[in-house]
This record gives C-alpha cells, sequence and structure tokens, in this order.
C-alpha cells in the first residue's frame, strides 16, 4: 500500500530528526554500547564451549555425524558454519538486549519529550504503565530467545542465517515498541484498535529497523531509532484515528481557550 509505504517513510525521517536533539542523543547511545560490552564480553569468554557444544549437538544427528567423521571437508565445513552462525547470533542478541534497554528505560524518556514538541494536541489518556511496559519487553525477549535457540539449526540452510533473525527482530520491534509508543497517550480500546489496524505497517517498520541491526556501527543506535520511529508512526495513527472520530479539534479547541 503507497500510503502505508509513505507513512513509514516519513516516521523514518522523523526519527532521525528527533535523534538531532541534544536531549535524546544520549538515550539513543547508551543502550548499544552497554549490549556490545556485554555480549561481546561473554562471547570472548564462552567462545570454546559454545562452539562445542553446538557441533556436539549436531553429530547428535546420524546422517551429519557420519559425514563429518567420514571426510575432513565435512567436518571443516560443519566447524566453520557453527562459528559463522554464532557470529551471526551475536549481532540480534546485542540488538535484542539493546532494544529491551530502550522498551523499558530510554523510550518512555525519549517518548516524553517528543510529544512534548511534536503532538502538543495529543490527549493523554494512558492506557498502558511502566509495569506493563517492562513485562510487555520481558515476554517479548523470551519469546524471541526460544524461537531463536529452537530456529538455529535451520541456520545451517543457506540465506535462514540471515532470513529468520531479521523477521524473528522485525516481530521483537513490533511486540516490544508498540505498547511504549502507545502507553501514555492511548487509552486500552485505542491500543488494540491500532495494534490490529497497523499490524502489518510495523511488521514493515520493524523490517526496515532490524536490517540496521547487521549495519556496523550503525547497530549499536538502531533499537533507539526503531523506537523513535514506532512512536512517531503510532502517534500520527492515533492523531488520524481521533481525527476520523472527531477527537482532535475537540481537544484542540478545549486547550486554546483561556
Amino acid at each position: 500500500d503507497p500510503k502505508q509505504m509513505k507513512e513509514i517513510l516519513r516516521a523514518y525521517a522523523l526519527a532521525i530528526r528527533s535523534l538531532a536533539r541534544r536531549d535524546i542523543l544520549w538515550h539513543l547511545l547508551w543502550p548499544g554500547l552497554l549490549s556490545l560490552v556485554v555480549w561481546v564480553g561473554l562471547a570472548i569468554g564462552f567462545w570454546g564451549p559454545l562452539t562445542d557444544m553446538a557441533i556436539g549437538v549436531l553429530n547428535g544427528w546420524d546422517w551429519l555425524h557420519s559425514w563429518t567423521a567420514s571426510s575432513d571437508f565435512g567436518a571443516g565445513f560443519v566447524a566453520v558454519t557453527v562459528q559463522i552462525a554464532l557470529g551471526l547470533a551475536i549481532l540480534p542478541l546485542i540488538y535484542v538486549t539493546a532494544a529491551m534497554l530502550v522498551a523499558t528505560i530510554s523510550l518512555p524518556l525519549m517518548l516524553e519529550r517528543v510529544a512534548r514538541t511534536d503532538y502538543a494536541l495529543l490527549e493523554e489518556r494512558h492506557g498502558g504503565s511502566q509495569a506493563g511496559s517492562a513485562f510487555n519487553a520481558l515476554w517479548a525477549a523470551l519469546v524471541f530467545a526460544v524461537a531463536m535457540l529452537l530456529s538455529l539449526p535451520l541456520w545451517l540452510v543457506p540465506g535462514l542465517g540471515l532470513a529468520i533473525p531479521l523477521m524473528l527482530t522485525a516481530w521483537l520491534n513490533r511486540k516490544a515498541f508498540r505498547y511504549d509508543a502507545l502507553m501514555m497517550h492511548a487509552d486500552r480500546d485505542e491500543m488494540r484498535a491500532l495494534a490490529q489496524r497497523h499490524d502489518g505497517s510495523m511488521l514493515l517498520l520493524g523490517i526496515g529497523c532490524a536490517a540496521l541491526a547487521y549495519v556496523p556501527v550503525v547497530n549499536l543506535f538502531a533499537p533507539a531509532f526503531c523506537g523513535l520511529a514506532f512512536v512517531h508512526y503510532l502517534l500520527a495513527a492515533l492523531e488520524r484515528h481521533r481525527k476520523e472520530s472527531g477527537w482532535v479539534v475537540v481537544e484542540a479547541a478545549q486547550r486554546s481557550r483561556p
């Protein structure tokens, strides 16, 4: 839908503009940097045992074990593939950890600042809460982690090692950030209505952000950028939703009274 794509691109553009603000910049930087330090440290410390464990699991498959046991090429291919898969797995893990920090800490603070300047006439109806945000983020992270672990054998199939984490990260973006973007301004009914109405568009928005997880340096800031993109997309959608119902005009008129 060209109209939906236009709104998605507009959300990206507004997120970039918001990142230039001094009071937003710090929240862009620290979640990704902290996540990077944690996961690189863990990878350095546990790389050998993780590689051995993964190869051991794969050798449990009789057909694969017979190939690696009888062929030096087969054993080398599996070992290299496992290390590449583990390396690729670190990128979405860095992203998801940063995304959880953004969802639970940074985004509510950024939301307050962005909404105050860009959506000042949008009434706050508080359909969500900080506790709800934390629970939603943890649940999304748990489902993401389980899906990642279950899908690891499929990463040996060429192409799926990129496609699977990309789609899972896109799902995570949609699940985590749609709640946080609306929790201050939408009521519960509006949150449900917008989630259903813009489900596909939010997945596309999340895919674009997930792709940034594979761009060096940019991936450190991608979660905060994604959170801001969801804020702009969904608050603009909430404005249109209320305008269709006649709410925005009423709110603006009431706020302009002396």
